[in-house]
């Protein structure tokens, strides 16, 4: 017996087509606006984190991006210079962290110039939070769905696991993070995923507003 599935109309398709490019045109308008409102305070930041110890302002990381094409993430750097090479996940009061760093970690300022990613179109505002290669190859099949568009700044996931660096146990946090965490996360962004709305996304863009001025 043979199914045959369905082949979208033509008048589907271009709806689906007018959703994507509304959905581009908010997130590009927000991120220039927030670039724009925010010029002030992301001058502050970069001077802070350069005169903390003279080095980069920003870190550039590769992540997995939509259709798992790698981009590089952007933020104001809070560890040490070459700080990746000795980890990939961050322990509560890691040495590596700067003392600017800290303070950026902690009210989750050093995400900031993830809106440049958002104009460039390699993130969204919501979405699945954007991981490094590795994590990505060890859940592919969730990834499959997940990054059918472009990773976001924040989702339910994120504001769930927002202190996920405090959940860490000493000597066991690769364990954790890919055995407890991650896969946690990905149940979380993967039902937001298969139930969300402009609506919806607008409500979890309120909360991360709040949860960063509490």
């Amino acid at each position: 017996v043979y199914h045959v599935m369905p082949i979208p109309s033509r008048s589907s398709a271009m709806s689906l087509s007018y959703v994507q490019k509304m959905n581009r045109a908010f997130n590009f308008i927000c991120a220039a606006l927030g670039l724009l409102f925010l010029l002030p305070l992301l001058t502050v930041i970069a001077l802070l984190v350069k005169c903390g110890d003279g080095g980069p302002v920003f870190y550039a990381q590769l992540r997995v991006g939509k259709g798992f094409r790698p981009f590089r993430l952007l933020k104001f750097r809070s560890m040490v210079v070459d700080a990746d090479k000795h980890g990939l996940l961050t322990a509560p009061c890691d040495r590596r962290l700067t003392r600017p760093g800290r303070l950026l970690r902690k009210h989750k300022l050093d995400e900031l110039p993830q809106l440049w990613n958002v104009l460039t179109g390699d993130m969204q505002l919501v979405g699945v939070r954007p991981e490094v290669e590795p994590y990505v190859a060890m859940f592919r099949e969730q990834y499959t769905l997940l990054l059918s568009e472009p990773p976001g700044i924040t989702d339910p996931a994120s504001l769930a696991y927002r202190g996920e660096e405090n959940l860490f146990v000493a000597g066991r946090m690769e364990q954790q993070y890919v055995s407890e965490i991650l896969p946690q996360k990905l149940r979380l962004s993967m039902d937001y995923q298969r139930h969300r709305s402009f609506f919806s996304d607008l409500r979890v863009l309120l909360r991360t507003v709040l949860n960063l001025m509490a």
